[in-house]
């Protein structure tokens, strides 16, 4: 028993954290801000908890645990969205807490430098990659469906966000996507900044 304990503190943190749901990070701090250190560039959003509490604090657990350094965007369209968060280098998947009620009907749109959660065609599949708008995708809004949750704006690094947009991609035929960087696009870290206030 002591051996299976040990193996789950060591291995297995995000176990562990899954009981708490972000909340905790700078309780009393209604837009956080997180600086993510790119191989482009720095971006720094702020997320919005008092129209997307679910889904900014889930971001949150994974600036927390360090989960997001060292992922890649793997998935780019130019004048769509950058998604990332989901794979390290190697397209190994990363682990992730538990899917996240869609929050998509908060009001807020997925304007231009909004940055939103993906997930599966399943409307609470997300988890833990996210995207940045690349335009206003009004597409991406609920309407007669479920839509994408926003939960956080660019505040700085939108020339960044620019210059990924137009990388190459190709079809990458051992994974089977579509729009796929060719030379790797990497999000070194992810950090929550001070509270301002």
């Amino acid at each position: 028993m002591k051996s299976l304990l040990l193996f789950l503190v060591i291995f297995c943190p995000l176990c562990f954290a899954a009981a708490e749901d972000g909340s905790q990070i700078q309780p009393d701090n209604l837009f956080p801000r997180v600086k993510l250190v790119t191989s482009m560039g720095e971006i720094v959003i702020e997320l919005d908890r008092y129209k997307s509490p679910i889904t900014a604090n889930n971001f949150l657990r994974y600036v927390d645990k360090k989960s997001y350094d060292n992922t890649i965007f793997h998935r780019i369209v130019p004048d769509f969205v950058v998604q990332g968060g989901g794979y390290d280098k190697d397209f190994n998947e990363q682990p992730k807490f538990g899917d996240i009620f869609n929050e998509s009907g908060n009001g807020s749109k997925n304007a231009i430098y909004t940055v939103a959660m993906a997930r599966q065609n399943e409307p609470h599949s997300a988890n833990r990659q996210f995207f940045f708008n690349l335009k206003d995708n009004d597409s991406l809004d609920p309407g007669k469906h479920w839509g994408y949750a926003v939960f956080a704006v660019v505040s700085s690094g939108m020339d960044v966000i620019d210059k990924m947009a137009e990388v190459e991609t190709h079809y990458d035929a051992e994974l089977g996507w579509n729009d796929v960087p060719v030379k790797p696009v990497m999000l070194i870290s992810a950090r929550l900044l001070p509270q301002e206030f």
